[in-house]
C-alpha cells in the first residue's frame, strides 16, 4: 500500500470518529434538553446508515511533532547505489607447444652390388716349341757376319688376343744393332702364342719374356 493511499485511509478514520463524536455530543444534548424520541430515533437511524469502513489497522506510526517544533524536512531520499560489477577476469588460456612433426622415416638406400671380381689372367701360353728354334743361320745379319759380332739378347713381348706379336722390347742387348733389330723382327714374323683369357674366358692381351736367345757364327 502506498503512502497516498494510507494518508488517505488515515483522513477518513479520523473523519469517521469526528461524526461519531458529534452525534454523541448532539445526542447527550438533546437528552439534556428534553428532545423527543423522535429525534432520538432518527439520529440513531443516521448512525445505523453511516457505514464506516473497517480497516486493519495500519503500522504505528511515530507520534505527530508537537506544533510549535520547526518542520524538519525529511532527508533527502539518496539514489540506489550503483553497484559496479567488475567484468570476470578472462579465462588462463594455456599455451600448448605444438607436437613437433613427426620424422619423416629415413630411406636406407639398398647396398651397392658386390663388385664383380677382376678377372683373373691366364699367362699366354709359350709358342710350340722353343723361340730358339725361330731362328737359323740364313737368319744371320750379313753386316754382323762381316763384322764378326756375336751375342745374347733377350726380349719382353707383348701377345695380343689373336697370340700374335705386337710388341717387342729387348730387356738383354747383343751389343750388335744388326743383331738386336734381327731378334725382333724375326719374333713379331714368326712367333705364334696362345693367347692368355680372362676369368670369363675371353681373349686378351699379355705379355711373354723369351728365354736367352744366341747369336753365334759357325766355325768353319
Amino acid at each position: 500500500m502506498s503512502y497516498a493511499q494510507k494518508k488517505e485511509l488515515s483522513g477518513n478514520r479520523t473523519l469517521a470518529i469526528i461524526l461519531v463524536v458529534g452525534l454523541q455530543f448532539a445526542l447527550g444534548y438533546a437528552i439534556v434538553t428534553g428532545l423527543a424520541y423522535n429525534v432520538i430515533k432518527k439520529t440513531m437511524q443516521d448512525l445505523k446508515t453511516f457505514d464506516v469502513e473497517e480497516e486493519p489497522p495500519p503500522p504505528e506510526q511515530p507520534p505527530p511533532p508537537p506544533k510549535d517544533m520547526p518542520k524538519v524536512p525529511p532527508p533527502p531520499t539518496m539514489p540506489p547505489s550503483i553497484v559496479q560489477m567488475q567484468a570476470p577476469p578472462p579465462p588462463i588460456q594455456m599455451q600448448v607447444a605444438p607436437s613437433p612433426p613427426p620424422i619423416p622415416p629415413v630411406a636406407v638406400a639398398p647396398p651397392p652390388p658386390p663388385a664383380p671380381p677382376a678377372p683373373r689372367k691366364v699367362d699366354a701360353a709359350r709358342a710350340k716349341g722353343d723361340v730358339r728354334l725361330l731362328f737359323s743361320d740364313s737368319d744371320y745379319p750379313a753386316s754382323a757376319q762381316s763384322a764378326g759380332a756375336e751375342g745374347t739378347a733377350q726380349a719382353a713381348l707383348t701377345i695380343g688376343p689373336d697370340g700374335r706379336v705386337v710388341g717387342c722390347t729387348l730387356t738383354r742387348s747383343t751389343g750388335n744393332g744388326a743383331l738386336d733389330s734381327a731378334t725382333c723382327n724375326i719374333l713379331k714374323r714368326r712367333a705364334k702364342f696362345t693367347p692368355a683369357h680372362d676369368s670369363s674366358g675371353a681373349a686378351t692381351t699379355d705379355t711373354y719374356n723369351t728365354p736367352p736367345i744366341t747369336w753365334r757364327l759357325a766355325e768353319e
